[in-house]
C-alpha cells in the first residue's frame, strides 16, 4: 500500500487516512496527529515506514517519531509513561545514595542477612523440636495406664510361708513370703542342675521376698503356687516344676519365671514397677 502511494499521487489523501487507521508492526498509544499543508512530507531517499525499517527502532532508544505519507505521527512505546516507584522508605540509609559505592555498605548488609538467617534457623528448630515433642507425646501412655504401671503391696498381710497373687498390668503375680528352711534350700542348690542356671540371690532383694510373675515361660499358662516336686509353683498344662525361688527344675519350660522390677518403699512396703 505504501509503494502505490508513492507511485500515485491521486490517490495519496485516501492513502493518508488508510495509514493511520491501519495498525502497523508498533501500534501507538494515542492517536497521531495529522499535519495537513501544500506539501508532500515525502522524501523519496529515505526508507518508507515498513517492517523492515521500524525493526531497529527498539524500546530502549525511547520514544520514536515516524513520518507517514503526508504528515508525521508520533508513536510511545509502553515503557516510557510509567513511573517507577520510590523504594526510599523501605531502604536502609546505607544504600539510599546510588553514588556510594555499594562495598561501603557490606559489612552492615552483611550482618543483618546473618542475623535475619540465624534468627530464622533457631525458630525453625525450636517449632521443629515442638512438633516431633508433641507427635512422639501423643503416642505414649496415657495417664490411666501409667497409673496401672506400677503396683503397692502391703508386705504385713502375706503370712510366713503362704503365697498370694495379684493383678499387675493384666497379669498374675506371685508374692511369697518364704520360710528360712525355704531361703537356706534355694541358696544352697547346685546351679550345674538348673537348665536356666540362676543362684538365688540374684533373683531376689529381700531373701524373706520371693517376687515373680505368674506366667509359665512355656505357653503361658498360670502355674499353682506351694505345688509341684520343689515345693514352689506347679504348671497343670504340661508338668513344668518351678521351685520356691521361681526357677524351672523339671518339665518343657525352658527358662525361670521372669523377676519384675521392684523396690522396698519401708519394710511393710514393696512397689512393683
Amino acid at each position: 500500500m505504501m509503494s502505490l502511494a508513492a507511485r500515485s499521487g491521486v490517490f495519496s489523501p485516501y492513502m493518508q487516512a488508510t495509514a493511520f487507521t491501519v495498525a502497523g508492526p508498533l501500534k501507538s498509544l494515542v492517536p497521531g496527529v495529522v499535519v495537513k499543508g501544500e506539501k508532500i512530507l515525502l522524501d523519496p531517499k529515505k526508507a518508507f515506514l515498513c517492517r523492515e525499517s521500524i525493526s531497529g527502532q527498539s524500546p530502549k532508544t525511547g520514544p520514536a517519531v515516524t513520518v507517514s505519507i503526508n504528515g508525521c505521527m508520533g508513536v510511545r512505546f509502553a515503557h516510557t509513561d510509567i513511573r517507577i516507584p520510590d523504594f526510599s522508605d523501605y531502604r536502609r540509609l546505607d544504600v539510599l545514595d546510588p553514588s556510594r559505592p555499594s562495598h561501603d555498605s557490606g559489612d552492615s548488609r552483611k550482618a543483618f542477612s546473618y542475623l535475619i538467617t540465624g534468627a530464622t534457623t533457631v525458630v525453625g528448630v525450636y517449632a521443629a523440636k515442638t512438633v516431633v515433642t508433641q507427635f512422639v507425646s501423643s503416642m505414649s501412655a496415657s495417664a490411666d495406664v501409667l497409673a496401672l504401671s506400677k503396683i503397692e503391696i502391703k508386705l504385713s498381710e502375706i503370712p510366713e510361708g503362704k503365697n498370694l497373687t495379684f493383678k499387675w498390668r493384666g497379669k498374675p503375680l506371685f508374692v511369697r513370703h518364704r520360710t528360712e528352711k525355704e531361703i537356706a534350700a534355694e541358696a544352697a542348690v547346685n546351679l550345674g542342675e538348673l537348665r536356666d542356671p540362676q543362684h538365688d540371690k540374684d533373683r531376689v532383694i529381700d531373701p524373706k521376698w520371693m517376687i515373680v510373675i505368674g506366667v509359665c515361660t512355656h505357653l503361658g499358662c498360670v502355674p499353682i503356687a506351694n505345688a509341684g516336686d520343689f515345693g514352689g509353683y506347679y504348671c497343670p498344662c504340661h508338668g513344668s516344676h518351678y521351685d520356691a525361688s521361681g526357677r524351672i527344675r523339671k518339665g518343657p519350660a525352658p527358662l525361670n519365671l521372669e523377676v519384675p522390677y521392684y523396690e522396698f518403699q519401708d519394710e511393710d512396703m514393696v512397689i512393683v514397677g
